[in-house]
């Protein structure tokens, strides 16, 4: 059942009755880890995350530990984390998960396990949020969508111990976009308001607000909200204009103006509004220069099916042709769906030496 228990967590009503008892996050989410690297069956989810529990970091600081822990280790885990996230962006999740896992269940382990005080508590479990939210990230990028359901419903859990908004939005808006890629549209607007309502918080933060309320635009486009979407992308867009170039340390400073441009272009695609939705997409591969290979492919393959539904078949043949290259060595859902779909199109497109050399290629690559 899809967000079997997230009543729970957003303290709102989505599905069955749910567990009531609360789990502490360290141990939930190191069981998580644990049954991910040993491939067993999970535990079910109504045992995984219980309501926040604002005492978990009080109840772990101050007490005898293994090791000690400080700023240092804080830092390693970030670190660490955008070492990972940079290799998933570059080849897709499926290269790198089961290290990030281990490097979870083992390094982060011995230190959430340690002695530190309150400060580096707090710390300790936002930098782990993030951790745990590029897992979930990477599960669903190579097509396990319950388990990074789970990973995500951790991070929130996380962050919101821990008190960071900007996390805990983050972890809302994967479990949104989620939600509306496998059709769950009702549960997907609603993660996404609470998503962009928490982001309201984060004034100082442009980028996160563009990247909230872009979230809240896909969803509500995906329900036929028209007019919500509209407004959305227009709050988004004044908010990525005043986003600073050079990007920042929060989480959601890699939100850059190329993501910003392939998203809306994706929302007005959705809304029929296939013009401006070529224009983001050029934008964000020409002028924003997207230059991630996962990232680059996926933009390059929604420009040709764009292009198509425009009647531009040579241009679209020609934009896949592109993508197929970018895509060699990535390993990602995304991609391999990419590739299924263009070559369910081909027949129909035209019969150019260009279409036909395209589906030899699509053809050898499976």
């Amino acid at each position: 059942m899809w967000l079997s228990f997230l009543e729970e967590v957003l303290d709102i009503s989505l599905c069955g009755d749910g567990d009531d008892s609360a789990a502490d996050i360290v141990t939930s989410v190191m069981l998580l880890g644990g049954d991910d690297v040993d491939r067993r069956e999970f535990f079910a989810a109504s045992a995984a995350v219980g309501l926040a529990d604002a005492e978990a970091i009080v109840r772990r600081a101050d007490r005898p530990g293994p090791v000690r822990v400080g700023a240092g280790e804080v830092t390693a885990v970030r670190t660490m984390t955008t070492t990972l996230g940079n290799a998933a962006s570059e080849l897709g999740g499926g290269h790198a998960r089961h290290l990030a896992v281990r490097y979870l269940t083992v390094d982060v382990r011995r230190w959430l396990d340690g002695r530190y005080t309150r400060t580096v508590g707090r710390d300790l479990f936002a930098a782990t949020s993030e951790l745990v939210h590029l897992i979930g990230w990477m599960a669903r990028d190579e097509g396990n969508q319950g388990l990074s359901q789970k990973y995500h419903l951790h991070s929130f859990q996380l962050a919101a111990e821990a008190g960071e908004d900007e996390l805990a939005a983050t972890a809302l808006r994967g479990l949104a976009d989620q939600a509306v890629e496998l059709g769950h549209v009702p549960t997907a607007v609603r993660l996404a308001e609470a998503c962009e309502r928490r982001g309201r918080k984060l004034d100082g933060n442009p980028k996160a607000l563009s990247y909230y309320r872009n979230t809240l635009a896909r969803a509500a486009a995906a329900d036929g909200d028209r007019a919500t979407a509209l407004k959305m992308l227009s709050a988004a867009q004044t908010a990525i204009e005043r986003a600073p170039t050079l990007p920042g340390q929060s989480w959601a400073s890699h939100y850059s103006y190329g993501r910003w441009a392939h998203e809306s272009g994706m929302i007005h695609a959705k809304l029929g509004d296939l013009a401006v939705a070529e224009e983001h997409l050029n934008l964000a591969l020409d002028i924003h220069g997207i230059d991630r290979r996962r990232t680059r492919a996926i933009v390059l393959a929604d420009l040709g099916h764009v292009q198509l539904k425009r009647g531009a078949a040579g241009a679209a043949v020609a934009t896949w042709r592109e993508f197929l290259t970018c895509a060699e060595g990535v390993r990602s859902v995304r991609i391999e769906d990419g590739l299924t779909n263009i070559a369910a199109r081909l027949p129909s497109v035209s019969d150019s030496p260009e279409a036909a050399e395209l589906s030899e290629r699509i053809s050898a690559r499976a």
